[in-house]
C-alpha cells in the first residue's frame, strides 16, 4: 500500500466516524503542544529512550478532557475544530500529520473506542516490558522477532526470551550493541526486507504512522504494533496493537 492510499483511507474512516457521531461540524477545541521529555515520560531509570535522546518529540492533543499523544519529528501547535483537523494535509505535511494523529487519539479516547492514548511514565516502560513478553509468549509462542524501533526496556526483556533482531533509524543507535543485540539500519531497504523475512513476528513501533514508514510493514501478516501513537489509527484500520500504558499510570 502506498502512503497516499493509507493516509487517505485513514482520514476517510475518521471523517465517517465523526459524521456518524454528529461531531464533524462541531467546534470542538483541540490543543496540541510539544511535551518536554519529563512531561512525556517522567523520570526513568534508563536514559536512552528515544524520547530522551532523539529528535522526535511528543505532541499532545486534548478533546473533551481526554488526551491523545503522537511521537513525531515534526511538532506543531494547533487549535481549531475537528473539521479543520480533517482538512489537514496528512499525506504531504508531517506537521499536520502529527496534529491529526494526536487529535485522532484524543477523540477516540473520548468516544471510548480505544485506551492507552498517553505514554506511560516513570517506571512504566520497565513494567510494560515483561507484560509485553508474556502477551507475546501466550499468543505467539517463542517466535523469531524483529523489533522495529529501539525501545530499550522492551529490547532488554525480549532479548532474554526470543531470538531477536532490532532495526532503528537513529544513527546514534545503528551499529551499537544493546542488551547483546546489534542495532541494524532500518533505513537500508534490503536489510529491512531481509530482517522482516527472517522474523516470525515483527514488533513495530506505532510511531511509524507519523513518519510514514508504517506502509513498509502493512503487507506482512505477522506484525504486532506497540505504543500509544497508533492507538486511534490501529482501531480504525484494523491493525493489532500492544500497549499497557493505562494500566501503568
Amino acid at each position: 500500500m502506498k502512503q497516499s492510499e493509507f493516509y487517505s483511507d485513514l482520514k476517510r474512516r475518521f471523517e465517517a466516524l465523526l459524521a456518524g457521531r454528529g461531531l464533524l461540524g462541531e467546534a470542538v477545541s483541540l490543543r496540541a503542544k510539544s511535551l518536554t521529555p519529563e512531561e512525556a515520560i517522567g523520570i526513568t531509570k534508563r536514559q536512552d529512550y528515544p524520547i530522551l535522546t532523539g529528535r522526535d518529540v511528543m505532541v499532545q492533543a486534548e478533546c473533551g478532557g481526554c488526551l491523545g499523544q503522537a511521537f513525531t519529528d515534526a511538532p506543531a501547535a494547533f487549535e481549531g475544530t475537528l473539521g479543520e483537523v480533517c482538512a489537514l494535509d496528512i499525506e504531504n505535511d508531517a506537521h499536520g500529520r502529527g496534529i491529526f494523529i494526536a487529535a485522532l487519539n484524543a477523540v477516540m479516547c473520548r468516544l471510548g473506542i480505544v485506551e492507552c492514548t498517553v505514554h506511560c511514565r516513570n517506571d512504566g516502560p520497565e513494567l510494560c516490558a515483561p507484560l509485553a513478553v508474556e502477551r507475546i509468549k501466550a499468543e505467539y509462542g517463542r517466535p523469531r522477532i524483529t523489533l522495529i524501533g529501539y525501545q530499550p526496556s522492551l529490547l532488554a526483556a525480549l532479548s532474554r526470551e526470543f531470538p531477536l533482531r532490532v532495526l532503528d533509524l537513529n544513527p546514534q543507535n545503528i551499529g551499537q550493541t544493546r542488551s547483546g543485540v546489534v542495532v541494524e539500519d532500518g533505513g537500508d531497504e534490503a536489510l529491512r526486507l531481509e530482517a522482516c523475512s527472517w522474523a516470525e513476528l515483527i514488533l513495530c513501533t506505532g510511531s511509524t504512522v507519523c513518519n510514514g514508514s508504517i506502509v513498509n510493514f502493512l503487507g506482512y501478516d505477522k506484525v504486532l504494533y506497540y505504543g500509544t501513537t497508533l492507538a486511534g489509527a490501529a482501531a480504525l484500520m484494523g491493525l493489532p496493537r500492544l500497549c499497557f500504558s493505562d494500566r501503568l499510570q
